[in-house]
């Protein structure tokens, strides 16, 4: 019997109970159209992620203290180790392919300007590169400078929005904004940022790290560290061989701090140290809701093993009608094959449209970001075919191994 002929075949016995064949497909149309969506919101979250980190700037490094190291011993005043101010100094002056080096500490504090008030604003003290390594700029006025660190003056630069918030249309720089206690006149207004990983750049005061360790520090525990830092940031030079930046940093750190590789006080890590710890874990999740989803194409699988065993039972005297006028076994096994096989591709292919689809309709209604991957359609197809073959056979089989004689006795 020809190909063509056998899914001419298929197709007329399933089309002459065509809601019965329709219910039997929706667990392959749910799995396929699952397998899609989970891993299509994964590769979103994972691509969002990505943008967030590298929108911090590019070819950053992350130096983080490792507080752990000696315990409470750690935080006495002869202590070398931990993460000081300048550390981020001799970085910048000591390293080659550095382009620039920024320390943060910041505040919460209620800031007045221009006879306005707004309450619990983030206020961030940092160092002149931050513009540099941040990738941020100034559209009116200047940022701060070193000298400005090291002297403690009480300048500001506003985050674009709390500029708008405080003065409107009129221009904010050498104007005076009232920070907590302190009073600072403003120099310059950064250009809008937005939000990037939930940190809203637009909506903060930045001062120099000296102002902030005198003037903000939180606690008396704070002051009794110093000036610690939690984070130094470094801006590498595209020339450069990040490995090798990363190496001379170690090196200048251990010095500086009297410390070995095997017992370090400090974390280096990257933006792509970043990136993969966050999708190793999104693609565990995504792998787990994979399974769960496949759970649906194996119970779509079972869905046909039972139609197909009852379109045996029902066609039975059918059967032996072909067999009779000469339909050999495989004859009998491949045509009940093709029916449980036209399922699933018909179930894949309406999933496919619905996983597709569903995608897109969730990123836009939901906000979140969605990426179809296609290896995902192909997989997830090429399953539910799959599972039609496999879950077809034993009634195909079953079929093919009835007695002529029987099969056209059966009523």
């Amino acid at each position: 019997m020809k190909l063509s002929e056998v899914f001419r075949f298929a197709w007329e016995a399933l089309t002459k109970n065509k809601i019965r064949s329709l219910l039997t497909t929706l667990g392959i149309i749910i799995g396929v159209s699952a397998v899609i969506m989970v891993v299509s919101i994964s590769a979103g979250t994972e691509a969002t992620i990505s943008d967030q980190i590298t929108s911090l700037g590019s070819d950053l490094i992350f130096i983080t203290p490792n507080f752990d190291r000696g315990g409470a011993q750690s935080f006495t005043p002869n202590n070398r180790g931990g993460l000081v101010f300048t550390d981020a100094a001799a970085i910048d002056q000591q390293v080659p392919g550095v382009l620039g080096v920024t320390v943060e500490q910041g505040s919460t504090q209620n800031v007045t300007g221009n006879g306005v008030t707004l309450t619990s604003v983030d206020i961030l003290g940092t160092t002149p590169d931050f513009p540099t390594v941040r990738s941020m700029t100034i559209t009116n006025g200047n940022f701060f400078t070193d000298q400005a660190v090291n002297d403690k003056q009480r300048v500001a630069v506003l985050g674009s929005s709390i500029a708008q918030q405080l003065f409107g249309n009129s221009d904010p720089v050498g104007q005076y904004v009232t920070v907590g206690n302190t009073q600072l006149i403003v120099i310059g207004v950064f250009g809008p940022r937005g939000s990037v990983g939930g940190v809203d750049y637009d909506s903060r005061v930045y001062m120099p790290i000296t102002v902030v360790f005198e003037k903000f520090t939180p606690s008396q525990f704070a002051r009794f560290l110093g000036d610690r830092v939690r984070l130094i940031y470094v801006k590498v030079d595209p020339k450069y061989t990040l490995s090798d930046v990363i190496l001379q940093i170690q090196l200048l750190l251990y010095k500086r701090h009297g410390v070995t590789a095997s017992n370090p006080d400090f974390t280096i890590t990257t933006q792509q140290d970043i990136i993969s710890t966050q999708e190793s874990t999104t693609a565990a999740f995504r792998s787990l809701l994979a399974w769960v989803a496949g759970v649906s194409l194996l119970v779509g699988g079972i869905g046909i093993m039972n139609i197909m065993l009852v379109s045996v039972t029902e066609r039975t005297h059918e059967i032996g009608i072909r067999q009779s006028i000469g339909a050999t076994t495989d004859d009998i096994r491949i045509q009940f094959l093709a029916e449980a096989l036209l399922l699933s591709i018909i179930g894949g292919l309406i999933g496919l449209v619905v996983g597709v689809v569903g995608s897109v309709l969730f990123g836009s209604i939901s906000g979140m970001r969605t990426v179809i991957v296609p290896s995902s359609i192909f997989l997830a197809f090429g399953s539910s075919a799959i599972v039609g073959i496999f879950f077809g056979f034993y009634p195909a089989n079953r079929a093919a191994q009835l007695d002529p004689i029987e099969a056209l006795r059966y009523e």
